[in-house]
């Protein structure tokens, strides 16, 4: 699926052949060098491994584990591992462009609840860091020898795996922070809006396709970047965080208010959904938003914003990261029914609903 998506985005750019051509805008950003959230949760991960020697720390960390996911942190399993996890933590921090508010973001799990019994009956256990690319074909894990193991990426060991990952649903509020407050300062996130009452549209219900991910990869956490114009004319995005859609293959049912028409124009935006599965940097996501659409004007008519923000996202974003999930154009207050996503890996079922004035 993965492949697939990678196929199909280009494809996203014929979906509104008919409209006005929008306006030269900058160049797509260059490639994303090599995560630095990847390679502090390998270093990590190697590092937590060679702790588990140590009966005492191992002990204490899958004491800890067996009642669910572990900050490293504050584990208090010598001072040595806490230091480690503090600097890995601050290296997260920095990759996501994060502020040190934000507080600890890494942490421990076991890969599968299956792991639990072997893991408290004594089985020593493996590390590996949260992969960065699902298209791996084997998961790199380390053992408390400093042996390096190759998983196969598709089918979970007997042995328990500790996972070292970054915790998505703490970094992912105050990361959309950060989006919110960059976008402000640069005015791609206009204030005005209509009086009185107004339409928007509801998600009734939601899914996105099974991707068949790794047995090693935790719950995904979805934002959308929700964009059009202004009031003023100017494009403008709100940030839409989902955090109720944590598996593909599932239906969900939020009743979620996902565009406010009050605020845009032609009554009319696009939708383009996000996944961050710990490698997203916020700073770099705003930056890049922000220097695209500010070079978009209006023409007197509606021109779809999907293409310039994907266009301004890094490459690596989609091609090595599954970044990217799929993109909706051109809702509008009539907008009901199922609305397939234009890269098909996903699909809307919406309905329009009327806010009235308090």
């Amino acid at each position: 699926m993965r492949a697939l998506r990678r196929l199909l985005l280009p494809l996203c750019t014929a979906v509104a052949v008919t409209l006005p051509a929008i306006p030269a805008t900058a160049a797509p950003a260059p490639a994303a060098p090599a995560s630095g959230v990847a390679s502090a949760l390998d270093t990590l991960a190697r590092q937590v491994a060679g702790s588990l020697s140590d009966h005492a720390v191992r002990d204490r960390l899958g004491a800890a584990l067996l009642t669910g996911p572990v900050d490293l942190s504050t584990l208090r399993a010598g001072a040595a591992l806490t230091g480690r996890a503090q600097a890995a933590d601050r290296a997260v921090r920095t990759a996501k462009g994060l502020p040190e508010s934000t507080g600890s973001l890494v942490r421990a799990r076991l890969a599968a609840d299956g792991m639990r019994a072997a893991l408290a009956s004594g089985a020593t256990p493996l590390v590996a860091a949260a992969p960065d690319d699902d298209e791996d074909a084997a998961v790199v894990a380390y053992a408390p020898d400093g042996r390096r193991v190759l998983l196969d990426a598709r089918r979970a060991p007997a042995q328990p795996v500790i996972v070292i990952e970054v915790d998505v649903a703490k970094a992912m509020p105050a990361g959309l922070d950060v989006v919110r407050r960059e976008l402000a300062r640069k005015g791609v996130t206009g204030t005005a809006t209509r009086a009185g009452g107004y339409w928007a549209t509801k998600v009734n219900a939601v899914r996105l396709s099974d991707d068949e991910e790794p047995w090693i990869k935790g719950a995904a956490e979805i934002y959308s970047i929700v964009g059009g114009f202004g009031l003023d004319g100017k494009a403008k995005v709100d940030i839409v965080q989902m955090p109720y859609l944590d598996h593909d293959g599932t239906t969900y049912y939020p009743n979620q208010l996902l565009v406010h028409f009050s605020a845009y124009k032609y009554n009319l935006a696009d939708v383009v959904m996000m996944e961050d599965d710990g490698d997203t940097n916020y700073q770099q996501l705003a930056s890049a938003i922000a220097t695209a659409l500010l070079t978009i004007f209006d023409l007197g008519v509606y021109i779809p914003l999907v293409d310039p923000i994907l266009s301004a996202i890094p490459t690596s974003w989609w091609t090595d990261d599954p970044d990217y999930v799929d993109s909706w154009y051109t809702l509008s207050t009539g907008s009901s029914g199922r609305l397939n996503g234009a890269a098909g890996n996903g699909w809307l079922e919406v309905g329009p609903y009327w806010v009235a004035e308090l």
